[in-house]
Order: structure tokens, then C-alpha cells, then sequence
């Protein structure tokens, strides 16, 4: 048993096996137990939900404050708290997509979970080649800085585009190569179907496979943006993982909390804006004014967190009183 001990990525291996554990089990429970039928997930369940998974991944960083130390405790959370946020212009992107396929609630919560699955190992493959580059080539964080920097600032210049789920190249290009069906076929993703050519019964995509594989490209495009963001925090390949991780497993109770509601976030965008552009300057502060000392991770997390906070507060007070049921971002 000593390999448990041996190190990987920097960690060891006990370490990530516990994590993956941990994420098995919690994924496992959610859709054999909870979900053992389709059904509408409601707000109020929707929430508690959400603050259990919240309670464990703030539970795994207090762990991960007495294994790894202080320091990287409060990146961990400095990570898990700017994912969590960036998740909610995810839940917006998530809400087009299912009402332009017209995939019923009762569906969206499996759909949701399938793609967490396909997230949990996209992510890893992107987070693993990210370590790789920073640890042969440092100076490409920079260039994940000057990104975020720059991301941001077209944040509060432009704001967020809407996705145009009809002309989206994926789409365009399933409905073009594949067979697609026009309706849903329950929860299933496949089906057998006439083909109106030789008559011969033939595999066919659902609707409902077409949105999750839409959502799972859309994960990746918003990974751009949060994984680099991460790796300006860390270059501990084991905190960039968990901090991610341990986000998106909420997403998809948070998502029917949150989707009916998305558009008072409006203003949220402008603060995580301004997040991104203090987590990119943070590297060059550290190098280059601070003579390659560490940027406190307290004063990274408290600007961090009161950025967020701040962003979500203002838009709940800013949209307050807005109707509910028609979305606008």
C-alpha cells in the first residue's frame, strides 16, 4: 500500500483517490437514489440540494486547510468561490439550450447529470495539460494572465453576448451529418427508427442527446475563461482540480433554483469582470512589483469573495421587483 503515499501531480495519491471517492459517491447517490425516476425537480428541493453540496465542497476545503496548509486552504476556496459564481452565467446558457430542443424539466435534471459526468473528465484532460505547460513553460501564465485581463475588461465594455442556440455550428452540424429526431423519446439519448429511404430501422440522436452534447461544448468554451483564472490563483494541480470540481457538482441542483431567475444575476457579469482582471494583474503584481513574493491568498480571497458577494447583492437590488418569469440577460 506505500504507492498510496507516492506522489502525483505534486499530491499524494491517497489524496486524489479520497477526491474521486468522494465525487463517485456523491454522483452515484444523486442518480440511483434521488433520480430514481424522472421527475420535475422543484425550487425548494432544488435549494436544499444545492446547500448540501455546497456544505460538503466547504467541508472538503476545511480538510484540505489541515492536510495542505493555510495557504492553500484559502486558494481552494479563492477557486471554488469564482467557479461558483462563473456557473451561474453557466445556468443562462444551460436555460437557452433546453428551451430551444424543448427538453421538459422532468429530463434536464439526467441530462444535467450526464454532463457533469463528461465535465468532470473534460475538465481533468484540460486542467492536466494546463499543469503540464506551466510547469515546463512559466512564463505561459502570463499569457493566461494578459487573457484574463483582457477578458475581462471586454466584460465591462461589451458585456455577454446571448448564444444563438439555432446557428450554433455544433447544431447546425449534427442536423446536417446525423440523423436527429424531431421529437424526445423519454429520457433516452438513441433510438431505432424507420429510416424514410430503404425502410430499414436505423439509430438516430434525440433532442435530448443533441442539448447535452451543445452543453457539454458550452462547458468547455466557459472552462477557457475559469481554468486559466484557477491557475492564477495555483499552480498546485490538486487545488485547480477539487476547487473546480466540487463547483460544477452543484450546478445542476443550482441550476433549477436559479434558472427561472437567471436575469436578476444580470449584473453580476460587471463583478466577475472585475474579478478576472484582478486575478490576471495578481501574477504581474507578484513578479514584477513585489520582487516574485506571494500575493497574500487572505487579501486574494477577501477580494475575491467581496467582488462576488458585491456583484449579487447589487443585482438582486438592482432588479428587484422585475417580473420573474421572463428572462432578459
Amino acid at each position: 500500500m506505500d504507492f498510496l503515499f507516492d506522489s502525483f501531480l505534486g499530491t499524494p495519491v491517497w489524496f486524489w483517490l479520497a477526491f474521486l471517492g468522494i465525487v463517485v459517491v456523491l454522483t452515484a447517490f444523486d442518480l440511483g437514489f434521488l433520480h430514481k425516476e424522472d421527475k420535475e425537480m422543484g425550487i425548494a428541493e432544488s435549494l436544499k440540494l444545492s446547500a448540501f453540496y455546497i456544505s460538503i465542497a466547504l467541508a472538503f476545503g476545511i480538510w484540505v486547510w489541515f492536510q495542505k496548509g493555510a495557504d492553500l486552504g484559502m486558494k481552494y476556496y479563492t477557486g471554488f468561490f469564482i467557479e461558483k459564481a462563473l456557473s451561474i452565467d453557466n445556468v443562462f446558457v444551460i436555460s437557452l439550450i433546453f428551451t430551444y430542443f424543448a427538453i421538459p424539466a422532468k429530463y434536464q435534471y439526467r441530462a444535467l447529470l450526464w454532463g457533469i459526468i463528461a465535465v468532470i473528465v473534460l475538465r481533468g484532460i484540460m486542467i492536466a495539460l494546463g499543469a503540464a505547460l506551466v510547469e515546463q513553460f512559466y512564463w505561459t501564465l502570463y499569457i493566461f494572465a494578459v487573457f484574463l485581463v483582457g477578458t475581462g475588461i471586454k466584460m465591462l465594455i461589451k458585456g455577454e453576448q446571448e448564444m444563438d442556440v439555432a446557428n450554433n455550428p455544433v447544431v447546425r452540424f449534427a442536423n446536417k451529418h446525423f440523423r436527429v429526431t424531431k421529437e424526445l423519446h423519454g429520457q433516452k439519448f438513441l433510438v431505432k427508427v424507420q429510416d424514410e429511404k430503404t425502410g430499414k430501422m436505423v439509430r438516430a440522436m434525440t433532442p435530448l442527446l443533441l442539448a447535452l452534447i451543445v452543453i457539454n461544448i458550452a462547458d468547455l468554451i466557459f472552462a477557457v475563461d475559469s481554468v486559466p483564472a484557477i491557475f492564477a490563483i495555483t499552480t498546485d494541480t490538486f487545488i485547480v482540480y477539487t476547487s473546480n470540481i466540487m463547483a460544477i457538482l452543484g450546478l445542476r441542483a443550482l441550476y433549477f433554483a436559479l434558472a427561472a431567475m437567471v436575469h436578476r444575476f444580470h449584473y453580476l457579469q460587471f463583478a466577475l469582470a472585475l474579478v478576472l482582471i484582478f486575478i490576471g494583474s495578481k501574477i504581474f503584481i507578484s513578479d514584477f512589483l513585489m520582487g516574485g513574493a506571494k500575493f497574500p491568498p487572505v487579501l486574494s480571497l477577501a477580494v475575491t469573495f467581496g467582488l462576488i458577494l458585491g456583484g449579487i447583492l447589487y443585482s438582486l437590488w438592482k432588479t428587484k421587483g422585475e417580473n420573474t418569469t421572463t428572462p432578459s440577460h
